[in-house]
């Protein structure tokens, strides 16, 4: 991420696990994750590995809560109104959110 970049999302993370996230791909949150809104954006709690993820802003808020109506994350981060030009720190903060398996590809089951 480039110096002075917003940074929209924290996650503490005791694993390894690790996904490799396409931000072409369709995306949609994990059935046992929880957002709570908060004055700051929200926190994310994945009731079956006990992570919590902090989101920085509405922004990405919105975009996470909306993946799953969208084809790709791309996507839904233009539908957000994040220019293609602005997404990277947005992209970024998904692909720690797939990473941590609060997001799963939209085709996976678990």
């Amino acid at each position: 991420m480039a110096a002075g970049a917003p940074n929209p999302v924290g996650t503490r993370e005791t694993g390894t696990d690790r996904v490799e996230f396409d931000p072409d791909a369709s995306w949609r949150l994990h059935p046992q994750v929880a957002v709570r809104p908060e004055p700051f954006g929200a926190l994310l709690y994945h009731f079956g590995t006990r992570k919590l993820s902090f989101l920085k802003n509405r922004t990405i808020v919105g975009v996470v809560q909306s993946l799953g109506e969208h084809p790709s994350a791309r996507a839904a981060c233009r539908a957000a109104g994040i220019d293609d030009a602005d997404q990277k720190p947005y992209l970024h903060a998904l692909g720690v959110l797939a990473a941590s398996r609060m997001l799963v590809p939209k085709e996976d089951r678990p």
